[in-house]
């Protein structure tokens, strides 16, 4: 059935043990760890440790393995958050911006918001130019947008790619 901890079917989530934790943590420093490797960081032979990755794989919980990159070594050294109120909160206009949202290249990431804005978006750009360019003459005539909000960050504290337990 699910070697690592139990399977919730009411709720669909998965019930982690001490070393399923330790497990989701040394895959979220190193998600290229071998499964031999990763046994023995947590105490268990590569057969079982990859028993319990493939349940936490199928459970939803570990959702994808991918690589990290550095903005600025990618040539975008100007990250801008941006903030959208819409003119209306319906689902065509939802769905019309999400899906211009979906096509633009400088998004990073995109949120829908409670509170007195719609959306939050991460930008990434060469630089101030580009940022203006593309809030000018691509953000700015997305259909039911009516206003806009920018915010440059100075650096960046802390990152995490998720809470791991």
């Amino acid at each position: 059935m699910y070697p690592s901890g139990s399977f919730d079917f009411v709720t669909e989530s998965i019930v982690m043990d001490d070393i399923d934790k330790r497990i989701v943590r040394r895959l979220a420093a190193d998600g290229r760890i071998s499964m031999s490797d990763l046994g023995d960081a947590v105490g268990l032979s590569a057969t079982p440790v990859a028993r319990r990755v493939r349940a936490l794989e199928d459970g939803g919980l570990i959702t994808g393995y991918n690589a990290r990159f550095d903005d600025d070594a990618l040539g975008y050294p100007v990250t801008v958050f941006v903030s959208v109120q819409l003119d209306k909160q319906v689902d065509e206009a939802l769905a019309t911006f999400e899906a211009a949202v979906a096509a633009f290249e400088e998004v990073l990431d995109c949120w829908l918001m409670t509170g007195t804005r719609d959306y939050l978006m991460r930008i990434a750009t060469t630089d101030l130019r580009e940022f203006e360019r593309f809030l000018t003459q691509r953000l700015t005539k997305v259909r039911g947008v009516s206003s806009i909000e920018s915010s440059i960050p100075l650096r960046r504290v802390k990152a995490k790619a998720s809470r791991i337990p």
